[in-house]
């Protein structure tokens, strides 16, 4: 079993947990802006690494067949993540990867390795890091942990307008059945599954713009710090 990193962190951290289509990431993004911290999108990472295996024609059910993620390389810039110098931003929206991303991020090596990664990051810099076992697993000494969650309808529209800025075509009803199936595999998992800390905060954004999001979540994160001097 994965083995948490020990003892109180040097920088500080948020953590955002919460199911697909949410609000993570956006909000995510838009708050390391606001607090010059670094964002670190996990579900990026196992996105890219679910199409790397694709690309490589790794057997996806197989959970030790993805040896190649201790020869590859992750870097954030801008809030977009980098896999071996690709800009994976686009890349990662394929529906191939969509459709096999949550039984690649549910093998146990897989989680260690990427978990490892994320944890090295957050102890080295003040971040805004977003997925689906931060508060839980990654980083259970964040200064604020966050669930974010919203009506699948909602979650589903998010998700179709997001996949059209990027040129991909997508039919609203087959996006609602995918985020119903994906919501119930990331639950379901028998190892880190996708669940509210019981320290976190949970804001439902069905109703709430991602700006006034933001601000309520930079508002108590500030509060926060202020009640830890």
């Amino acid at each position: 079993m994965l083995k948490v990193m020990e003892g109180s962190m040097k920088y500080h951290s948020i953590a955002i947990d919460g199911p697909a289509g949410a609000g993570k990431s956006t909000v995510a993004k838009n708050l390391a802006s606001k607090l010059n911290y670094i964002y670190i999108d996990t579900g990026a990472m196992y996105r890219a690494t679910t199409y790397k295996a694709i690309s490589l024609g790794i057997e996806l059910s197989n959970p030790y067949s993805f040896s190649f993620l201790d020869n590859t390389k992750f870097v954030f810039k801008s809030g977009e993540l980098y896999m071996d110098s690709v800009n994976m931003t686009v890349l990662n929206r394929r529906k191939e990867v969509s459709d096999n991303v949550s039984l690649v991020s549910s093998h146990v090596p897989v989680r260690n390795k990427l978990v490892m990664l994320q944890q090295a990051i957050a102890y080295n810099h003040n971040i805004v890091m977003d997925g689906r076992d931060i508060g839980t697993v990654v980083l259970q000494d964040a200064n604020l942990k966050i669930f974010l969650n919203a009506s699948v309808k909602v979650r589903a529209q998010r998700r179709h307008d997001e996949l059209k800025q990027f040129g991909i075509k997508f039919p609203l009803p087959e996006l609602i059945e995918d985020i119903k199936r994906r919501d119930d595999l990331d639950s379901s998992r028998d190892y880190n599954p996708l669940r509210q800390a019981e320290d976190a905060i949970l804001i439902d954004t069905s109703d709430i713009s991602i700006d006034e999001v933001t601000d309520l979540l930079y508002d108590k994160f500030m509060s926060k710090l202020k009640g830890e001097i």
